[in-house]
Parts: structure tokens; sequence; C-alpha cells
């Protein structure tokens, strides 16, 4: 096995269900893994969604300085200090910026025919440095999230709508419902360079583990970079690979001790 310095994950459908808080099993395995590499979480949400999915979930200790986690696409960063989280960074979007999104993804998906009157919470909603669109409503059950758009073809149109709307912004498709808008040349692969500058590491050092790395997917951009990538449909699949790393870097640790 390679020496892996940093194990990155994706959230929603790689560590847990979309918008779902983690299985315990994954929450004991994420405590564990914490406990001999650093790990990073990236992905769409909000700081409050991480919470609610994930921290509320792991073990307090001092494991959790090993813990990185990157909200909005890595557009903020948290890092653990001692007693709370602490926000590192957080690329804001100015507040012409942000009304002229709203305005540009509301247009499209009422012309497009993708404005749902049945919805489980906001439709849009802004996180400080991304606005992010999610077609059923940010609480909406995954079963309905999964129906909704299977070939990607609704977000692709609404994605290129509002792009050509606001040129000076990127604009891409997120979760399995969901169009995320940032400053430009900000996505996970922002955040991935971000974290490998922080903590002194080379694409080498990391592994990457999520379940949108086809062409297109919001996970895309950390395999084009060159981060070696495992592809994931559920959390299940990365329960799996988790505990595989476990059982070999348990093993790299012990082994010199052995001698």
């Amino acid at each position: 096995m390679k020496k892996i310095s940093l194990v990155a994950f994706d959230l929603d459908d790689t560590l847990a269900p979309s918008k779902s808080r983690v299985d315990p099993e994954m929450a004991t395995l994420l405590d564990e893994l914490i406990a001999l590499v650093p790990v990073c979480i990236i992905s769409g949400g909000r700081f409050e969604q991480f919470s609610m999915q994930v921290l509320d979930a792991l073990t307090p200790g001092p494991h959790l300085r090993q813990l990185h986690l990157m909200p909005t696409c890595g557009t903020q960063y948290y890092e653990w200090a001692g007693e709370d989280w602490s926000r590192v960074y957080s690329e804001e979007l100015t507040e012409d910026e942000k009304s002229s999104v709203i305005k540009a993804l509301t247009d499209g998906a009422v012309e497009l025919g993708l404005w749902e009157e049945k919805t489980w919470g906001p439709i849009i909603e802004d996180r400080g440095s991304q606005i992010t669109f999610s077609a059923l409503g940010q609480a909406a059950p995954v079963d309905a999230k999964k129906q909704w758009d299977p070939t990607g073809e609704k977000k692709e149109a609404l994605r290129s709508y509002v792009a050509a709307l606001v040129p000076g912004l990127e604009v891409r498709g997120g979760g399995s419902t969901s169009v995320d808008v940032t400053r430009k040349g900000i996505d996970k692969s922002y955040g991935m360079r971000r974290i490998e500058e922080k903590l002194g590491l080379v694409n080498d050092d990391v592994l990457f583990i999520g379940d949108r790395l086809d062409d297109g997917g919001n996970d895309y951009p950390v395999k084009a970079m060159g981060i070696e990538c495992i592809a994931v449909e559920e959390w299940q699949d990365t329960a799996v690979v988790v505990r595989r790393l476990i059982g070999e870097l348990s093993a790299s640790v012990s082994t010199p001790a052995a001698h």
C-alpha cells in the first residue's frame, strides 16, 4: 500500500444517504480512521449539515484535530480548535452576486419546467459562499431525489441556463437534484489544493472516496487533478473500503514496533 497521509471523502451517498445521519457503523469506522490518519470531508452542504450528518455521531476527543471539514465544496474550511470547530476561511459571494444567481436559478427552473410544486424545504438556499438549488427541497426523501433526474439531463439543462447568465461565477451540478454556484474556479479541486497546502502534501499522498467521480460529477474535479480516487455508490461500499484502510494503516503502524 502506498503511504497515505490524507483520506478525503464526499459526504452524501458516500458516508451517509443524502441529507441523512451517518449509520453508527460508519461513525465507528470514521472514529477509528481519524485516529490513524488525517481525514477531510468535502461536500456541497453547509457546516450545519456536516454537524447533523457526521459530527454529532462521532466520539469527542483529541483525535478530532485530524479531521478537516470543507463545506460548500471547499469554499469554506473548518478545523477543530480543542473545544469547538473554528472557521479558517470562507469565500463569500457578494450580495449582488447572490441576487443575480437566485434570479437566474428561479427563472431557469420556471422556464425549463423544473420548478416543482411538491417540495420538502427550501428550493434555493444561500450558504454564504455558495447558492444551491435543490429541485425537491433541502429535506426531500432519498427515493424521491433518485427518481427525479436519473440521467442528469434536468440538472445539466438548468446548469447551462444559469451559467450563461452569470459567466463570472462557477455553476456546476451538485447532488442528485441540485445545482451549486460559487466563485469562479472553485470546486472540490480547489478545496483539495487548499488542504494539501495546509498539510504540506502532494497529490500522491492523498486518497479520495466519492460517488460522483464520473465526468461532470461534482467529485470529478478531484480525479482530474490527479489524486487517486475510489468510486462508491453508497455508504456500505465506503464502509468496506474504510475497514480495509484501517487494517492496512494499523498494520503499517504496528510493524515497526515488532522489530
